[in-house]
């Protein structure tokens, strides 16, 4: 390749840096408010580093570094092995679908397809799983081995990921201002679901497998999945049957008992560990003349405000959720949180502190000390986050800067499920009521978690942000009864998002049926029924359970399905 076109080429790429989708990222913004920003931008900041690396270490080998594996579009501009295996496709979908005059304002939504399992037949299903708060790309393993792969191979139908409206490359607008994000919403991103459900023309298909002429199974996990529940809700007429995995199907202000999940569910020397250390920080925080000594030990002595430093603190509680039954994907961040708050003391490169021996103490100031599970706490912040700033520690995890938050441009992608919080749904991580047991500060108020809406979104000229997100929109469709026949509700028992869901301690319990299944699947966390291994004997035994029962009822539900009349 001549060299200014291998240059050229290289440009090209790193020019698809400018929008990283970081992975894990969304969990840290679902969870952790103005400071999940921060978080963001150190570790797209980083994954864009190491994606330039990788792309230029090799100018003189163009050829080799094309054939770099396991890298995604959203990552280094590079498609990854499963993207080659299914080459994605366009949809074109209005702007708004409710608007009272045709404005001709389109966009292109993207979709993946799987035809390996597909026998063509008058009732063939069409199996398609929503692509949710993130790109499409992130989904493609459910499509290859995972639940639509099942589902697809036991019922000879074909599997569908559709990218949702505004993620990934379904991108409808040309900056992210509040006007521009105007058209984010559960209504019309339902529509765009609906639409393409009843005009999509697969390629390579000569069959119309559009509904309602087939049974199309609509499946989803966590936001997606309250979505597959409010399809089944909203187009009963077209959604033959759904599956809501993890669906988070009432919408809350606060959402507090995330973090009461994993405090009752987490192994109880952990639990203990966290919850005394957070009950000591925040006495130490109360006292002016601990406050600064304290926040010294975890690095952060210069931090202005101390809900910042008490949010960063939060940052592992997210690793909970992280963890997956499935080695090759899931996270061991939680367990490697554990492990360091309960080793014994080891001294760091902190010489302002000393361990009393004598009083099993560390000495942060000649007066006053803490736990070792403290200390230990301390340097896992500061190798974990403090260690990737390279900034001041106020730019780095401060929140209280308003301009840090109202950037608009198409890279800003955080901004995108925090404008769904900020309207629609909500979930803002707050400490629970006073006198309940607790793993995260009482300084984590509404107010702190809540003031990245009034920061980032600015009034527009057609929209503006209301001053708490209207969770009524989400609710009045069914809430923590949402139920409908052939609508599955499947959740984790330890999932963090439990109590957001039909299976919350707060929601009335029901009978499981084929009709309407209503499962629970033992010690899990996050839509573990989604992922899969091709070869299902290599899952766990609760995990071949829950696959086996899915198949077994969306088989059932297609064995009494019929053909609309005039069809």
């Amino acid at each position: 390749m001549a060299p200014m076109l291998r240059l050229g080429v290289l440009s090209a790429l790193l020019s698809l840096l400018a929008v990283p989708v970081v992975s894990g990222g969304i969990d840290q913004v679902r969870l952790l408010g103005p400071q999940a920003v921060n978080l963001w931008r150190l570790e797209a900041a980083r994954t864009q580093a190491q994606a330039a690396q990788n792309l230029l270490i090799q100018q003189d080998g163009f050829a080799n570094t094309m054939s770099l594996s396991g890298a995604s579009e959203d990552t280094d501009g590079l498609p990854s092995q499963l993207e080659r295996k299914y080459p994605a496709h366009w949809f074109e979908q209005p702007l708004d679908h409710f608007a009272s005059s045709d404005g001709g304002h389109t966009f292109q939504q993207r979709y993946w397809i799987n035809t390996r399992n597909y026998r063509p037949r008058p009732n063939a299903p069409v199996i398609v799983l929503d692509g949710g708060e993130t790109s499409g790309v992130d989904r493609l393993p459910f499509l290859d081995t995972g639940i639509v792969e099942i589902l697809t191979r036991a019922t000879g139908g074909v599997g569908v990921v559709l990218e949702h409206r505004y993620y990934g490359r379904s991108m409808p607008v040309n900056n992210l201002t509040t006007d521009s994000l105007r058209w984010l919403n559960n209504a019309q991103s339902a529509a765009d679901s609906a639409n393409f459900m009843r005009n999509v023309k697969f390629p390579g298909i000569e069959e119309d497998l559009t509904a309602p002429s087939h049974p199309w199974i609509y499946y989803g996990g966590s936001y997606a999945g309250a979505r597959a529940a409010h399809m089944k809700i909203l187009y009963p007429d077209i959604v033959y049957g759904a599956i809501a995995s993890s669906g988070v199907t009432h919408a809350s202000i606060e959402n507090w008992e995330y973090m009461e999940i994993i405090r009752r569910a987490a192994e109880p020397k952990c639990s203990h560990h966290i919850e005394s250390s957070i009950e000591i920080i925040d006495a130490l925080l109360d006292v002016p003349v601990t406050r600064t000594p304290l926040k010294a030990l975890f690095g952060l002595a210069a931090l202005k405000h101390d809900e910042d430093f008490v949010a960063l603190l939060e940052s592992p509680m997210g690793g909970w959720q992280g963890k997956v039954w499935d080695p090759e994907v899931g996270s061991t961040r939680w367990e490697e949180f554990c492990d360091a708050l309960n080793r014994p003391f080891i001294s760091g490169d902190d010489l302002a502190v000393t361990y009393d021996r004598d009083i099993d103490l560390v000495m942060i100031t000649e007066d006053v000390g803490v736990p070792v599970p403290v200390y230990n706490y301390a340097r896992y912040i500061k190798d974990n986050f403090v260690s990737q700033c390279t900034s001041t520690v106020e730019d780095c995890f401060g929140t209280f800067d308003d301009a840090k938050f109202q950037e608009t441009g198409l890279e800003q992608t955080w901004r995108l499920w925090v404008f769904q919080v900020c309207t629609e749904w909500g979930y803002f991580s707050t400490a629970p009521p006073p006198g309940h047991p607790r793993i995260v500060s009482r300084r984590l108020t509404l107010d702190y978690e809540s003031k990245i809406c009034k920061q980032a979104y600015l009034p527009g000229e057609h929209f503006v942000v209301p001053p708490l997100p209207n969770v009524t929109a989400v609710n009045a469709l069914g809430d923590y009864d949402i139920a409908a026949d052939r609508l599955a509700i499947i959740d984790g028992e330890v999932d963090p998002w439990r109590p957001v869901t039909p299976h919350s301690e707060y929601a009335r319990d029901r009978v499981d049926t084929i009709l309407r299944p209503f499962k629970l699947i033992p010690n899990a966390v996050h839509h573990y029924d989604e992922y899969g291994r091709r070869n299902m004997s290599e899952e766990p035994p609760e995990i071949q359970l829950i696959h086996e029962e899915m198949i077994g009822f969306v088989v059932s539900w297609l064995e009494d399905w019929e053909a609309p009349e005039g069809r």
